[in-house]
């Protein structure tokens, strides 16, 4: 294992690509526009692979080679210029993974019946800029000083730096995209290849499920994520459908068994008990994993954020003058303060409008102490989480950042409050109606945290490639405000249409949808489940203990390997995601890291080096990443002539009869898409 204090050491002594006193055009029109372009794409890709899987991955490398290629075709550019595009574009696809993992619980709580434009986007908004604002005193600490190593970080420097491989990386991402956008197409729209294939085998009362998902897609996230995580994340599954499923069924009352699974039996059986009690065990796990890790966290903030104070000090006290180097230009830290104290205004002006007082039943008194609590705990919260996610980032990457645990224990800490709050005037017990309404809060606030921390992980990527290359971090945190913004303004109308045509979590929008075409928004169900089970009392809390026990013996396990040196470890989040997603979501990401494993392997047996293996691995990340964006863009245009329709058939060519032989079509070529992604991480010419 290399020594992570090298990455500290390298930091401090670091040349930057351009020097500090080269200066190159940065913020430029077409950086601009096409900067705003790429984020509100990616924004709405990472939206439907969220929704869809419960996963994100980080755009950063996709964009800086799509930006490159883009640039190319102007006569005048330049790497910082490259820079600054993936800089707003990555910053879109991040706002989206905090917006999809909370607001869509507002769907599932009742509480909304779409997506309204202006709370949407105004949550999304100042979410994001408070994600921004936070990640300006934390970059000295994180980046400059701290031993962090920030994977994505450096290899978007590296993809940014091998300008000439622009072209070839821009085609695999192309091809791959154009690929998965054709299945996609056949999958959802044209319905001659099936999307899922399971099965269920009954023993005795019990029934053991598995399945998989028909999706190129989450063979790409399989891919990037790599083989531990993808094992980790089936593991949580064989433990919920291997284990937790059949056991549950042997030692209930078959009455009780028979009154969640109705007349289902074979898969469709395993499902209902896992939907309606085995998830849950995810929840509890998911919960001590959170916990844990800002446990685990609070020193190493606690210190980044002194560090930081003593820089931004010294800074101030040279009054801006020519000895700060161009590469150490932030922008100034009255901007931070004085923005994050005005955000207060915006944040309070949605909770007013989307927490209605009359549905709480409360004074007004307490109702504004409720909306400003909201406001101060969001804004707290946020820079705690923000801090906790850029560490993470730096440590683990973005693709990797529990942004899920972070968000659950923002969820779970102001409901509680909210609880012993609001019942001195409400009995929760009776009134199911002010749960709803006080669990729609919490979630606005977690909603606030959950997009400042996922762009303040995202961000310390894009400054750390920027370290590197030799960009100005302030002209990085100009543009990360506006991919923010254009991902905000476009991300309501996406999370409306997609809830149209396919439907979300479980809620239809009307009658006679496809339930199999459904978006599973697992991460947001859980959230919707955390709050809603504080106030309502209604969440199986057996199940949640066993996760949490589970967890603890995951981070027991994790705890003893690394004492004892080993290079295997345990990440508890990993095997908690696991747990709570449905198995045919996992069997794919597994395959997906199973294929990396392979493709390192292949080059080692084939004599090359860990060099070698690191560029079949960006090949496969490259290919892996046109797989994610071309089937997340045709999801997204479907949804089109779905919502139009009211129908998700209006585009078949066969009638229902075919499904079988679809299924077996839609394996064969996914089948394909595997040897596909290992040949294509394998190839050294394209």
């Amino acid at each position: 294992m290399s020594d992570p204090a090298a990455g500290a050491s390298e930091s401090r002594a670091h040349k930057p690509y351009i020097p500090a006193s080269q200066s190159l055009p940065e913020i430029t029109g077409k950086a601009i526009v096409l900067g705003i372009l790429l984020s509100a794409v990616l924004s709405g890709a990472n939206a439907y692979l969220g929704l869809k899987v419960g996963l994100t991955v980080s755009a950063s490398i996709p964009a800086a080679v799509i930006s490159m290629a883009i640039l190319r075709m102007f006569r005048e550019h330049n790497i910082l210029e490259n820079n600054i595009v993936q800089t707003a574009a990555s910053a879109g696809e991040s706002l989206a993974a905090g917006v999809i993992f909370t607001l869509p619980a507002l769907i599932l709580l009742r509480h909304w019946a779409g997506f309204p434009f202006l709370p949407t986007m105004g949550i999304a908004l100042c979410g994001g800029i408070l994600g921004v604002l936070f990640t300006i005193p934390l970059r000295r600490a994180l980046i400059v000083e701290a031993d962090l190593r920030f994977p994505e970080g450096v290899a978007t420097a590296e993809v940014l730096k091998a300008g000439a491989t622009g072209g070839s990386g821009a085609k695999l991402i192309a091809v791959g995209g154009l690929a998965a956008a054709l299945l996609k197409l056949s999958q959802t729209g044209l319905k001659v290849a099936g999307s899922s294939i399971e099965h269920g085998f009954t023993l005795g009362r019990s029934v053991f499920g598995i399945g998989s998902d028909l999706s190129p897609a989450l063979l790409g996230v399989g891919y990037i994520v790599g083989p531990r995580v993808g094992s980790l994340v089936l593991a949580g599954g064989a433990i919920s459908w291997l284990a937790g499923i059949p056991i549950y069924m042997a030692i209930t009352d078959p009455q009780v068994v028979a009154g969640i699974t109705g007349d289902a039996s074979g898969y469709d059986a395993a499902a209902a008990i896992w939907s309606a009690q085995i998830r849950f065990m995810g929840v509890g796990a998911m919960v001590v994993g959170g916990v844990w890790a800002l446990v685990s966290l609070l020193g190493h903030v606690r210190d980044g954020v002194r560090s930081s104070i003593a820089a931004l000090r010294a800074a101030r006290a040279a009054d801006g003058g020519p000895e700060i180097l161009r590469t150490e230009r932030d922008m100034p830290i009255n901007f931070v303060g004085v923005g994050t104290v005005a955000l207060a205004v915006p944040i309070l002006a949605v909770f007013v409008l989307v927490i209605d007082r009359g549905a709480l039943s409360i004074t007004p008194g307490l109702y504004w102490l409720v909306l400003a609590l909201g406001t101060v705990f969001a804004l707290l919260a946020g820079f705690l989480f923000a801090s906790v996610a850029g560490y993470m980032a730096g440590l683990v990457g973005s693709s990797n950042n529990p942004i899920s645990g972070v968000t659950i224990a923002t969820i779970l800490t102001i409901s509680l409050i909210l609880y012993l709050l609001l019942g001195l005037q409400v009995d929760f017990t009776v009134s199911a109606p002010q749960a709803l309404s006080a669990a729609a809060t919490a979630i606005l606030v977690g909603a606030v945290v959950a997009c400042a921390a996922a762009i303040a992980g995202d961000n310390m990527q894009d400054l750390k490639a920027g370290r590197i290359v030799g960009a100005t971090p302030r002209q990085q945190q100009i543009m990360q405000l506006v991919g923010v913004t254009a991902a905000a303004l476009v991300i309501a109308p996406i999370l409306g249409l997609l809830f149209e045509a396919y439907g979300l979590g479980g809620v239809l929008p009307r009658e006679g949808m496809d339930p199999d075409e459904m978006l599973q928004a697992p991460q947001a169900t859980l959230m919707a489940s955390v709050a809603d089970g504080v106030f309502s009392r209604n969440l199986p809390w057996g199940m949640i203990g066993i996760g949490a026990l589970i967890a603890a013996g995951v981070i027991a396990l994790d705890q003893t390997l690394k004492a004892r040196g080993s290079s295997l470890r345990v990440p508890v989040l990993a095997v908690a995601v696991g747990i709570y997603l449905p198995i045919e979501l996992e069997v794919p990401i597994f395959v997906g890291g199973l294929v990396a494993w392979l493709v390192g392997r292949t080059v080692l047996r084939g004599g090359g080096g860990e060099g070698a293996v690191r560029q079949a691995n960006h090949r496969g990340l490259l290919f892996s990443s046109g797989l994610i964006t071309g089937e997340a863009l045709v999801g997204i245009f479907l949804a089109i002539p779905f919502a139009l329709s009211q129908s998700t058939d209006v585009l078949s060519l066969v009638p229902e009869s075919f499904d079988p032989a679809a299924r077996w079509i839609g394996a064969a070529v996914v089948v394909g898409f595997i040897v596909w992604l290992y040949r294509a991480s394998l190839r050294t010419s394209e």
